[in-house]
């Protein structure tokens, strides 16, 4: 481990590119950290995981601890799944605090057999590395602590004060986000907000990102027998949970695939002028963007009103998506009609709805159009709203620089569909501080799906324009 000299001194000559040659010199064993922690399948979803997420926490304790982070130690709020936090603040109270954020939690690996290797082994082809969670999020874990000890490797101190914090429970909707926020307000607060679980626009173009759509998800279950009945003696008799809900679910929709639930939309805020000229600049062709997005041809139709510019569909309009239906298995199945079947679906959420209403308007879509007097339910398990800020200001500026000065070029400013629930809460908690939303992903990364990936390149662009918002901010 290098010694750092002079915690206690300040940064009295601002040389980022010094820090840029440090973070270079390092690069092979902070990436050696991040294999070490994609290893290690830290899924907040799976209760059978809690060990390995407590795992995942110390070995993000290790990490930060090696990178020169000092008062390191495990938070956590009730029963929820730890985070870590760190910091160093011996830059002086005339310099601003930054808090950076990202998470050590992770996804489900879906299909393992669709992986082109094991998601919890990471492997790198093609200058790419592949593995669950890689780019989503522990990168974003390491790029900011490798920006802090190339800092402190060169110069021995930073030339502000930082606070980082890694959340344990982002991939499920951080359900104890508020009670951890009450827990830890005089810890984390800060000037500015850095969060690297964002995206980039293309490969070798960055971006800030300025909106971010709210979620919900629910599960709608039908209910129609105490058991299952043999489907030869009682079909077409006996209504089919699983076909109810496959006519309920095509009921949510309308022939574009938007939102067809009576009032859904009467809450989306429209784009306001500067939204619209910034999404207008960026290009409307939803086919490239399905080729993009690994469409198997040509003939895939982009879902969404046509009439609509493509990214407005996605960082401005609501969308709703099935993600898990339970019947039976088809391994296992038989002549049978089922006694219950479940949809768990997710839903986006625009700019300006407020969740619990759309829960509202959902529920009574249901109740409404449940066919064959089945019974219905509906649980929900998350309700998040949209963001977005004004991506204008000083903070912005420095960003825009910073990242210039690591890609050499210009960032992009954009929306994205996805949802980071910890932005709203903690920007709001500390009287609406810039937020500085960049990050490892890039349209080719596939988070969330199978054969995630981290372009090993950018994430080094990522790193080293950290370091030079450092000296910015």
């Amino acid at each position: 481990m290098p010694t750092r000299a002079g915690h206690n001194g300040h940064v009295t000559q601002l040389d980022s590119n010094v820090a840029v040659d440090a973070a270079r010199k390092a690069l092979e064993f902070t990436q050696d950290e991040l294999v070490d922690l994609a290893r290690i399948p830290s899924i907040s979803s799976d209760p059978e995981r809690h060990d390995d997420l407590e795992r995942s926490a110390r070995r993000t304790t290790e990490i930060l601890h090696h990178h020169g982070l000092e008062h390191v130690e495990i938070l956590r709020a009730g029963d929820a799944h730890p985070a870590v936090y760190g910091d160093w603040l011996h830059a002086g109270d005339d310099k601003p605090t930054l808090l950076l954020y990202a998470h050590h939690d992770v996804q489900p690996p879906g299909v393992v057999a669709n992986w082109t290797a094991d998601p919890f082994d990471p492997t790198e082809r093609d200058g790419r590395l592949y593995a669950r969670g890689i780019c989503d999020d522990k990168a974003g874990v390491l790029a900011h602590a490798a920006a802090v000890s190339a800092w402190l490797d060169s110069h021995g101190a930073l030339p502000l004060n930082v606070k980082i914090l890694i959340e344990g429970e982002e991939e499920i909707g951080s359900p104890n986000l508020e009670s951890f926020l009450t827990e830890n307000h005089d810890k984390l607060r800060s000037d500015v907000f850095v969060l690297a679980d964002a995206g980039q626009w293309d490969v070798g173009e960055p971006a800030i990102t300025f909106m971010l759509r709210g979620i919900m998800t629910v599960d709608i279950t039908l209910l129609a027998l105490k058991s299952p009945v043999h489907s030869g003696m009682h079909g077409g008799a006996v209504p089919d949970p699983a076909m109810a809900l496959a006519k309920l679910c095509a009921s949510l929709v309308d022939d574009y695939g938007d939102i067809a639930v009576r009032g859904f939309h009467d809450d989306v805020r429209p784009l306001t002028e500067k939204e619209r000229a910034q999404i207008a600049q960026l290009p409307d062709d939803g086919r490239h963007y399905l080729r993009v997005a690994g469409a198997i041809h040509e003939d895939l139709q982009p879902a969404g009103n046509p009439e609509v510019p493509v990214f407005e569909r996605l960082w401005a309009r609501p969308a709703l998506t099935i993600i898990g239906f339970d019947s039976h298995p088809i391994a296992g199945s038989s002549n049978q009609i089922v006694a219950r079947a479940t949809a768990r679906v997710s839903v986006r959420l625009a700019p300006g709805q407020d969740p619990r209403r759309c829960e509202d308007t959902l529920r009574a879509h249901v109740a409404m159009n449940t066919p064959w007097g089945i019974d219905s339910s509906v649980l929900v398990h998350e309700r998040v709203p949209a963001w977005t800020t004004d991506p204008h200001g000083p903070a912005f500026e420095a960003c825009e620089r910073a990242l210039t000065k690591g890609f050499g070029r210009e960032p992009v400013l954009m929306g994205i569909g996805g949802s980071v629930p910890f932005v709203g809460p903690f920007v709001s908690a500390f009287g609406n501080i810039p937020a500085l939303l960049i990050g490892p992903e890039d349209p080719y990364s596939r988070a969330h799906g199978e054969d995630e990936s981290l372009h090993l390149d950018d994430w080094r662009k990522l790193i080293e324009s950290e370091i030079h918002l450092f000296a910015e901010l």
